[in-house]
C-alpha cells in the first residue's frame, strides 16, 4: 500500500498548521539522525575504532611478508630491495670461487651501478672482463635496465704517508688550514 503525501504548499501561500508541524518534524528527524550517528562514532572511538567482521577488509592485520612487499612497493624500493637480495645470493650468481675474493659493496639507484670490491688486482681484472656477461645475469634476474654498469675496485692499500714526519693524529698538511 503506497502512503499518500497530502499535496505541498505553494511557494507564494503562507503554510498552514499542518504543514508547519511537517516542517518541524522533519527538521527534528534529521537532527535526531544526526545526534546518533555522532554518538555511534564516539562510541566506536571509545571501543578503538571500527571492528573488523567475519569477512576479510582493509583492517585486518596482515602477515609480515606481505605488509614488508607492500611496504616496498609503495615506497618504491623494489630495485634496492631485488638488489639487495643479490647481494645475499652472491656466490650463487657469480660462483664461489669468484665470490671469495669480490665482494658487492653498494648499489646506486640513480646511476643504476653495482660497486664489488676485489681483494687483488689479479681478480679486479678478472671482475672486470666477466663484468658484461655478469651485467647480463643480473638484469636477467632482476629486470632489464637495474644494473647497467659494474664498477670494479682493487684492493684498498694502507694510508698514504706525508714525508717522513708526522705529529700523531694528523691528517696531513690539510689539517693545518682552518
Amino acid at each position: 500500500m503506497a502512503e499518500s503525501r497530502p499535496p505541498e504548499p505553494s511557494p507564494g501561500a503562507e503554510p498552514s498548521g499542518v504543514d508547519l508541524a511537517r516542517v518541524a518534524l522533519r527538521a527534528a528527524k534529521e537532527q535526531a539522525r544526526a545526534r546518533g550517528a555522532a554518538a555511534q562514532q564516539k562510541k566506536q572511538a571509545r571501543r578503538g575504532g571500527l571492528r573488523s567482521g567475519a569477512r576479510a577488509d582493509g583492517r585486518d592485520p596482515l602477515p609480515l611478508g606481505a605488509a614488508i612487499n607492500r611496504l616496498i612497493t609503495e615506497r618504491g624500493w623494489e630495485a634496492p630491495a631485488a638488489v639487495g637480495g643479490v647481494m645475499g645470493r652472491w656466490p650463487q650468481m657469480v660462483g664461489p670461487e669468484v665470490a671469495q675474493h669480490c665482494e658487492p659493496q653498494r648499489y646506486d639507484e640513480d646511476a643504476r651501478v653495482l660497486t664489488v670490491q676485489c681483494d687483488s688486482t689479479a681478480w679486479a681484472t678478472q671482475l672486470r672482463l666477466l663484468a658484461p656477461q655478469l651485467v647480463a645475469r643480473l638484469n636477467a634476474d632482476l629486470g632489464q635496465g637495474t644494473v647497467k654498469m659494474i664498477k670494479v675496485l682493487g684492493p684498498g692499500g694502507p694510508p698514504r704517508r706525508f714525508g717522513p714526519l708526522r705529529s700523531p693524529g694528523s691528517r696531513g698538511p690539510g689539517d693545518t688550514y682552518g
